[in-house]
């Protein structure tokens, strides 16, 4: 039996190439660089623009300014329930007026959202409150709350539509006193 031969081991060119990566290849000058991506030329200026924009500082905003900026931030977050209302009424639309898990969870939701962002009105806009724009967000925490009550205005309707809200006659007829009779009719032979 002959012995075997051992093969030397040598590397894959790919593997050799991760190791020692080619040499970057010179831009050709008849090819522009894609929208966005600018030149080594552009770039080395835009460096140096850089160096004097940062000579160049913004100045920090003023007092006023900040308030200006907190309430608008504010009048966002006191508008938001009211962006998702129409989409939140084609969904109870949608799901039908019987009671099912769907229409339940729906209606549930329509509930339980409003109360919790009712009940933490004070900690949505404690981060806008300063003691210069009090009076200004205590208007925004109001419109806030009255956003929220459509909302729940909106979970009332659902549950109307599905029949559970008591308001016809009939639904009270237990509490109803038993009439009088004033005259009793008997029968002829």
């Amino acid at each position: 039996m002959s012995s075997p031969v051992v093969a030397s081991r040598t590397l894959p060119p790919w593997s050799e190439e991760l190791k020692n990566p080619p040499a970057h290849k010179p831009k050709q000058a008849g090819i522009p660089d894609p929208p966005g991506f600018p030149s080594s030329i552009s770039v080395s200026s835009s460096k140096k623009d850089a160096k004097d924009s940062k000579a160049v500082q913004r100045k920090p905003p003023t007092p006023d300014e900040m308030d200006t900026l907190k309430l608008k931030k504010a009048w966002e977050v006191a508008l938001a329930p009211i962006k998702s209302l129409p989409m939140t009424a084609i969904m109870m639309y949608m799901s039908g007026n019987s009671l099912q898990i769907f229409s339940i969870m729906m209606v549930f939701m329509a509930f339980k959202n409003p109360f919790m962002g009712i009940l933490s009105t004070n900690q949505a806009f404690e981060r806008f409150e300063t003691d210069s724009n009090r009076a200004r967000i205590f208007q925004v925490k109001l419109a806030y709350v009255a956003m929220q009550l459509v909302a729940l205005a909106l979970g009332v309707w659902k549950v109307n539509s599905m029949g559970l809200l008591p308001t016809t006659r009939s639904d009270w007829l237990a509490w109803e006193a038993q009439r009088e009779t004033l005259e009793h009719a008997v029968p002829g032979l």
